[in-house]
């Protein structure tokens, strides 16, 4: 519901705006990694005093008051709802102009995008026909944030996706039919049926770490990857996600923590959704922006927009080359709208309908397509059609594929449950650790320091 006025009783949580209206436009285009020296009256340098920016790259920065009401109905029950104020007929920003991606590039990541979009929507088709096993998680809404970042990293880097950021896969080289294969169980699956969701990884040839169901964990697991390179003599940027809801858990201050301790290429995306479930950002976190939260780690943030492939793509190619310099993780906020609920069983009715309205006219792929037809001018019109007609082409071909694979036999279930002999040998990635001479471990040390 929009700025409709209602006498109802309002909640004590949630009056403040959100998105940093205000309080962060002087902060749009600061320098992401320095720290301004703090000065004293006199004008000398203290350095007992601490400043920080947040850098903030968005073109504009919503401002909604969410709140929740109780109204009785003449039962006299209690009946909680949500209500949104803010300005939602603002005009749509234009794309912000990438400092790296040339043309060739800007295109391949719209692709990307639509081949991401075109999946889930033959996955939804699925699950109504009844061929998905279990449920289907979307990211409708968030395809700039997952192919554009994933799209930054190296071909040696690291990542480990959630279960929205099937667009990460993709540009990592999985197909359409695995993901589709997957969740319908199938025996040519990445777990040959033993999983119906996203729970796969690759860890040989894409370097991919499997998502963790809870969440937050793959946090100090890619923090783990990143050490154990290092130990290897590789620094490598390894990049993995987090929801506005998941990012207020324990372990992922633990991960994060340890990361920026041991100067680790953590490369984290928050991504903001507005919505951990059915519980709006003003509920779950005091703090302005999450982005916020670098500053207590010591490590650098900053906000984009999530809808923005340009803006995702700077900040994470900037954090991932950070991570090759050794100069440790970057907390990228990426504020954005999940467009459809938790899961497909979820119909988001908590969420009001103007809120929706506001961010389906930023949808990512509408915008980018814009960007890279109209103000660009990088693909003609007749080009940009051809090159849709040949995403959905491929996922006609690749959805074919995954409905006619079998499903896995019976007796098939008794193998790969355990690492069994001669399964896969353990062994360095990239080589022997290296150790210097003499720092061997001591029985009488009581720790032993990894940095």
């Amino acid at each position: 519901m929009g700025n409709k006025k209602t006498k109802s009783r309002q909640s004590s949580n949630g009056s403040r705006p959100r998105s940093g209206a205000g309080a962060r436009k002087n902060h749009v285009g600061a320098d992401a990694f320095v720290r301004p020296v703090a000065r004293s009256a006199t004008g000398s340098p203290n350095q007992h005093l601490r400043t920080y920016s947040i850098p903030d790259y968005r073109l504009e920065h919503p401002d909604f008051t969410v709140r929740q009401v109780t109204k009785k109905d003449k039962y006299g029950h209690d009946h909680v709802r949500f209500e949104v104020e803010g300005e939602f007929d603002a005009p749509v920003p234009p794309i912000r102009d990438s400092k790296y991606l040339d043309k060739r590039q800007a295109i391949e990541i719209y692709r990307w995008m639509l081949l991401n979009r075109k999946m889930e929507t033959a996955l939804e088709n699925l699950y109504k026909q009844g061929k998905v096993v279990g449920g289907v998680y979307f990211g409708l809404g968030q395809e700039a944030c997952s192919c554009a970042s994933a799209y930054a990293l190296d071909r040696d880097d690291w990542f480990a996706p959630m279960i929205r950021n099937q667009g990460s896969m993709l540009v990592r080289g999985f197909g359409a039919r695995d993901i589709m294969m997957q969740y319908m169980a199938k025996a040519g699956s990445p777990t040959r049926g033993r999983n119906a969701t996203a729970h796969f990884g690759d860890i040989e040839k894409r370097n991919m770490v499997s998502p963790i169901s809870m969440l937050g964990d793959l946090i100090p697991v890619m923090a783990g990857v990143a050490l154990g390179a290092r130990l290897q003599g590789r620094n490598l940027a390894v990049m993995t996600y987090i929801g506005d809801g998941g990012q207020s858990t324990g372990v992922t201050y633990e991960g994060i923590n340890f990361a920026s301790v041991q100067n680790l290429g953590l490369v984290l995306i928050v991504e903001s959704n507005h919505w951990a479930y059915s519980t709006p950002s003003q509920m779950q976190y005091r703090c302005q922006d999450l982005a916020e939260r670098a500053i207590g780690y010591g490590i650098p943030g900053v906000i984009v927009d999530g809808t923005d492939a340009c803006q995702v793509y700077d900040a994470a190619h900037e954090a991932v080359e950070r991570a090759h310099r050794s100069e440790g993780p970057t907390l990228i906020e990426a504020k954005m709208m999940r467009m459809k609920g938790h899961a497909i069983h979820d119909a988001a009715g908590y969420v009001p309908k103007a809120m929706f309205e506001f961010w389906r006219k930023r949808d990512p792929i509408a915008r980018f397509e814009n960007y890279v037809v109209r103000e660009k001018k990088w693909l003609t019109p007749k080009e940009n059609q051809d090159l849709i007609a040949g995403v959905e082409a491929e996922i006609e071909a690749e959805r074919e594929i995954a409905v006619n694979s079998p499903m896995p036999t019976p007796e098939s279930a008794e193998g790969g449950v355990f690492c069994e002999n001669g399964c896969h040998k353990i062994k360095p990635k990239y080589g022997m650790p290296k150790v210097k001479k003499g720092t061997a471990y001591k029985a009488t040390e009581a720790a032993v320091h990894l940095k």
